[in-house]
């Protein structure tokens, strides 16, 4: 007689396993712990056979009855249901693991170690806040240039076109990872190319010396923390990057020689780039030391001294003294060059200052050290520039072997 779903749930445990039988080979197997387990006995080459068809309650009567059927029809063909059943269940783990999201973390895992901090934690927050809600829980092979469309066309609309472009680029180069891998053959973001447009660069603003000379002046009294204004002042001097100045390591420094020498896995261009220091500078770097040379970081964390100054700590303090909307740190690079062009200092060694990236490769492989010399007495006449700037004084001379 089949049973109900009543009588299985309340089936009692014995001091021994028993069997309730329902139809056609399923029955109930209820154990002494309380737990019961559906099993469908089934006949392959006349030999007696027993399928594991789940527990209940996760698996109803019904649902347990719907199994049978098909294991039935399954053994009637001659194949053996558990084999399948074992290659289902391998199947749906191959699955999971070539899901989008395991794919991109792996991709991510593999290639994150050539990037920057800044960089990587970029791509890891479009996997996790973008991506990951939006198609992550689907194979790989699954995602559709539809998908990707419409998770580009709502960051889009929410205002973040950069965001957008980045993450289409992404999903490109995860899925050129797992073509590389065996794992998919197309790109669903290849369609998309153009889909979303680039917004106009906004290129840092660069002061007049009369701005700078303003600006200047008032960094010693409106700054707030001595640290802020000692970067401040070094962003002047030495024309780096805000993330490559605050994330400085004090092993860097070589007192001696006078150089800041930044290793490549720290700089935009991921090559080594050495910086030499002017007398104003090795004198910031001297007091700052006293400050904060006992620790690792040159410009610790106010909050967590184990971690850098944070990114924008000094936009915060430019805020603070009324250059708010008109100037921010990265605005220290782009007025140094604007100034040592516009008194005829030579381009290439400004460019070779700023760390960027020559078109002639061969020619960078030269120029580092045939260029330190110049660069150093470039970065004196800058310091000194900036001190006759703050003292209402005239500009030096440039020496005429520097000029362009």
């Amino acid at each position: 007689m089949p049973i109900s779903d009543t009588k299985a749930r309340k089936a009692m445990p014995a001091d021994k396993p028993y069997r309730m039988p329902d139809t056609d080979g399923l029955y109930l197997d209820v154990r002494p712990t309380g737990k019961k387990f559906w099993r469908i006995r089934y006949f392959l080459d006349n030999k007696e056979n027993l399928y594991a068809a789940g527990q209940y309650p996760h698996v109803s009567l019904k649902e347990a009855r719907s199994i049978r059927d098909r294991v039935k029809s399954i053994a009637a063909t001659g194949a053996d249901p558990k084999l399948l059943q074992k290659e289902e269940r391998e199947k749906a783990k191959r699955s999971q693991a070539d899901s989008f999201d395991a794919l991109a973390l792996e991709w991510l895992e593999k290639y994150s170690p050539r990037w920057t901090e800044h960089y990587t934690k970029q791509v890891r927050v479009g996997i996790e806040r973008e991506m990951r809600p939006a198609f992550g829980h689907k194979h790989i092979t699954k995602v559709t240039p539809a998908d990707v469309l419409a998770l580009v066309q709502k960051i889009e609309e929410r205002g973040a076109p950069s965001v957008a472009m980045l993450v289409r680029q992404w999903v490109g180069q995860i899925y050129r990872y797992a073509a590389s891998t065996l794992r998919a053959d197309h790109d669903p973001s290849a369609p998309l190319r153009g889909a979303v447009q680039r917004p106009p660069v906004k290129h840092s603003t660069a002061l007049t010396a009369s701005e700078l000379a303003t600006l200047a002046k008032q960094i010693d009294d409106k700054a707030g923390w001595r640290l802020n204004v000692i970067a401040m002042h070094l962003l002047m001097r030495t024309m780096l990057r805000t993330g490559e100045l605050r994330q400085g390591r004090w092993e860097e420094i070589d007192f001696m020689r006078r150089e800041w020498r930044i290793p490549g896995e720290r700089m935009k261009m991921r090559r080594p780039h050495s910086v030499p220091l002017s007398t104003q500078a090795m004198a910031l770097l001297q007091e700052l030391h006293g400050y904060t040379g006992h620790g690792e970081y040159m410009f610790p964390s106010y909050r967590n001294p184990a971690k850098p100054m944070n990114k924008t700590t000094i936009n915060v303090a430019l805020n603070r003294m009324g250059w708010g909307g008109k100037f921010s740190g990265h605005g220290f690079r782009s007025t140094a060059s604007t100034l040592l062009n516009g008194h005829g200092w030579r381009g290439d060694l400004i460019e070779k200052q700023l760390a960027h990236m020559p078109g002639d490769q061969v020619r960078a492989a030269y120029n580092h050290a045939d260029y330190m010399k110049e660069r150093r007495e470039m970065l004196q006449w800058y310091s000194d520039f900036i001190d006759a700037l703050m003292q209402d004084a005239d500009a030096p001379p440039v020496p005429e072997r520097m000029l362009a």
